[in-house]
């Protein structure tokens, strides 16, 4: 079976995406797949070539000349007969590489939100991952909050806005938030990830610039209450009809929150498992509290129609003893392995049950009727149509 892993793609978390597609990629061929690495640079160009199937390489990548001499190639996926898809190169000697299952290991933007996911259904390939509606519902912070309060999960209190209601009412927008939420709040783009854009505003003369620093990420903003005694836990979810969900993770941060720093950079990053200072597996909580917020992962990833693999992030109050869903990541950075083994599930056996429901997943909608014959085209006329 060849595997494509996509990772890159024209998104702020462009280099977060590298490193997971490198992990899957490596670790996918130690268990003997074939593996076709698919590369999208932050231009938006797509790359095919198996010399892009180690870290080092993008580690020295210059933008400007690193990509050449590699298979690049338009988006010019074709569905094959056995169900396969295949991919044609540029070129003079243009190349052929096909695809049996697709391996979406890009975070954010134009990957994670259901778009990628939109394509390979046209194309009708087998993919791992959650589907479009799941990915195009969960990248979007303010529908996830407004999916919370319409089936009772409590998450923190919250506004939202637009750009053009920020450039037409920016006084009213200021006045609700201040009478509405306390102090202090988050500023957040409501489709970013990785903590990108994202401020802790503590005051209203800080609230003005936060905004206008989020905007540049995004033409939609939340802004929520915060939950000041915190404790930040992470629960991940596998499986399609029958989920089960990893221990809880508690993260440690170093400032006001859990910035981009902690989770890759700092001591080697939280996210990626690296930096086991700042992770506490499991999580320092009461078992009634673990077993409720392991089971509400569950019943959330239920309810967004997830499927494959997800990261369901909560706020732990620890004055209160209250819990808050908060995010929900469709993709996680790392796929989250350090947590899974943690929970008795290495890398490749992860891999595997994720290829595994890919395939289950593929096959079911498969079963489904996408054709209906009405005979409406034999009773039309043009000249109806049009009033004459």
């Amino acid at each position: 079976m060849n595997v494509g892993v996509f990772f890159g793609g024209k998104n702020t978390e462009h280099d977060v995406s590298i490193i997971t597609g490198q992990l899957v990629i490596k670790e996918l061929k130690q268990l003997g797949y074939s593996v076709l690495p698919i590369y999208i640079s932050k231009e938006g160009k797509w790359f095919i070539d198996e010399k892009m199937d180690n870290l080092d390489f993008f580690k020295k990548l210059n933008d400007k000349n690193g990509l050449q001499g590699l298979n690049e190639f338009n988006i010019n996926l074709n569905e094959s007969k056995d169900g396969s898809a295949n991919i044609k190169t540029q070129g003079f000697l243009p190349k052929s590489f096909k695809i049996d299952l697709a391996f979406p290991a890009i975070h954010g933007k134009n990957g994670e939100d259901g778009t990628l996911q939109g394509l390979l259904e046209l194309l009708n390939i087998p993919y791992v991952g959650c589907d479009v509606p799941s990915s195009a519902i969960s990248i979007d912070k303010v529908l996830t909050k407004l999916f919370y309060q319409r089936f009772n999960i409590p998450t923190t209190k919250f506004i939202y806005f637009q750009t053009k209601d920020w450039i037409n009412k920016k006084n009213d927008l200021l006045k609700d938030i201040k009478n509405t939420l306390t102090w202090p709040v988050f500023v957040k783009p409501a489709r970013l990830g990785s903590s990108i854009g994202m401020s802790k505003v503590k005051s209203e003369e800080e609230l003005e610039f936060a905004i206008e620093v989020a905007l540049h990420y995004d033409n939609k903003i939340l802004i929520e209450e915060s939950v000041e005694d915190l404790m930040d836990i992470t629960v991940c979810v596998l499986g399609n009809d029958e989920p089960q969900a990893s221990l809880i993770q508690e993260s440690a941060y170093t400032k006001d929150f859990f910035t981009y720093e902690d989770k890759y950079i700092n001591e080697g990053g939280a996210q990626t498992g690296n930096a086991d200072k700042k992770i506490i597996i499991p999580a320092s909580l009461e078992e009634k509290i673990t077993e409720e917020i392991r089971n509400m992962a569950v019943e959330t990833f239920k309810l967004f129609g997830c499927s494959g693999i997800a990261r369901i992030d909560f706020l732990y109050d620890k004055t209160f003893k209250k819990y808050y869903a908060n995010e929900i990541n469709t993709l996680p950075g790392t796929l989250y392995y350090h947590l899974w083994q943690k929970s008795g599930i290495p890398l490749s056996d992860l891999l595997k049950n994720l290829l595994d429901l890919a395939k289950e997943k593929h096959k079911q909608k498969n079963k489904l009727t996408y054709t209906f014959e009405s005979g409406i085209l034999k009773q039309t006329e043009i000249n109806k149509l049009k009033g004459n």
